[in-house]
């Protein structure tokens, strides 16, 4: 059987959808003020992505749009954003999966260009913030982000038996995690933060990594502060403002694109809880069978990947990414990256344009930076940090404390 006819008789993607288009806006602190409403982010966004790709406006039928801290509407966001931008739309999702939402917006988008309901789809996410409108209380949102994702509306799970005892926001989530690592597999600390420091290595042929420009050693990550015992805080993402857009086409328009496409070949998605006080096993991820199907869908394995590109809020979610995806085995993840050097200048190159560690974490839209890092280093565009070879990529990405994943396969055309 051929590869193509081995395609179709998988179920899934047929790999025939590409990203041809990114636009991702500079990270920035917090301190600085947002300059537009995130309508007119979108709308700024799509068309620098659309104008990367070698589109027109009026190519775009299709949109996926994430889900939180949309200041104008708190519902009928698609048809707004339609509106807006004076396209019809024959295809509209929400996806509300938080870190996971930019790969859940690709996979979702090739699908429905696959099914033939649309040909181009705009993925996008804006910042987190907005200018205040008049009499808008500028608290309010840090009001509303004071317990992380946890919910405290009355019947939430969370609100009775989490926050009361002090699990409260992310922090405390991945801390957990981290010790329940150690307890089983042991823990090495200097290990975990090779993994951050690998990343800054590669942040510094970055230009628009946040952590540009600052070189970063084991022993600089060990001697910050620890937040969430085992976890420093240089092992965890700092925040930062800003917004990303790709967009995913048919074949048919794929070919008339500027760049290299990066075609959709494999995905899988996983939700098993919130909180993980109700985790079976907090060391056993969602990711894990998110990445089974991917690879299966996409007829590769983790060893045929030239890049990983791992959603990483914490060094302990690349840790478990790594095993539970299958780079590496159950309790080797610490080893696995002792033994590896994991710079785009490497063998084993992960997250080459910093990682949100040293790129920097957009809220909900900072998934896209592993999504865009991937398609650019397939497309031959990553510049000083270019891979020798790079056809096949992996990416994940997660949401809420190791709560809501997904995972693509990404192939170069």
């Amino acid at each position: 059987m051929s590869a193509a006819a081995a395609a179709l008789a998988r179920p899934g993607l047929r790999g025939n959808a590409a990203i041809v288009g990114r636009a991702q806006y500079r990270p920035e602190r917090y301190a600085t003020a947002p300059r537009m409403f995130h309508l007119e982010q979108v709308a700024d966004l799509a068309g620098l992505a659309l104008r990367d790709a070698g589109l027109e406006l009026q190519d775009l039928d299709g949109l996926c749009i994430g889900g939180a801290y949309f200041h104008e509407a708190a519902a009928f966001v698609p048809a707004m954003v339609a509106e807006y931008l004076g396209v019809g739309l024959h295809f509209a999702e929400v996806v509300d999966l938080g870190g996971a939402g930019a790969v859940g917006m690709v996979w979702r988008a090739a699908a429905a260009i696959e099914l033939g309901l649309c040909q181009a789809v705009l993925c996008v996410q804006p910042a987190r913030l907005a200018p205040l409108a008049p009499g808008e209380d500028p608290q309010a949102m840090a009001r509303a982000m004071r317990y992380g994702g946890h919910s405290t509306a009355f019947g939430a799970p969370e609100a009775e038996f989490d926050i009361p005892y002090g699990h409260i926001g992310q922090n405390t989530g991945y801390g957990l995690i981290a010790q329940r690592y150690g307890a089983l597999y042991g823990y090495d600390p200097r290990a975990a933060a090779k993994v951050v420091v690998d990343q800054r290595s590669s942040a510094l042929a970055n230009p628009e990594a946040i952590f540009h420009g600052q070189p970063l050693t084991i022993e600089e990550v060990l001697a910050s502060r620890v937040v969430a015992d085992p976890l420093h805080l240089l092992e965890i993402v700092m925040p930062v403002a800003g917004g990303a857009a790709v967009i995913v086409a048919a074949p048919e328009l794929a070919r008339r694109c500027h760049h290299r496409p990066v075609f959709v070949t494999g995905c899988g998605e996983q939700l098993a809880h919130k909180s993980p006080s109700y985790a079976p096993e907090m060391t056993t991820t969602p990711i894990g069978p998110a990445s089974a199907r991917a690879f299966a869908m996409a007829g590769c394995t983790p060893g045929d990947v030239h890049l990983a590109a791992i959603y990483d809020c914490y060094s302990i979610t690349v840790l478990l990414t790594l095993e539970d995806a299958g780079f590496c085995g159950r309790g080797e993840a610490l080893r696995f990256v002792r033994e590896h050097d994991l710079t785009f200048r490497g063998d084993f190159p992960l997250n080459t344009h910093g990682g949100q560690l040293s790129f920097g974490q957009a809220g909900a839209a900072g998934g896209f930076s592993q999504v865009i890092e991937a398609a650019d280093q397939i497309a031959g565009r990553a510049g000083e940090r270019q891979l020798a070879r790079c056809d096949l990529a992996y990416v994940s990405g997660t949401g809420g404390v190791m709560s809501e994943q997904g995972a693509l396969l990404l192939r170069g055309g």
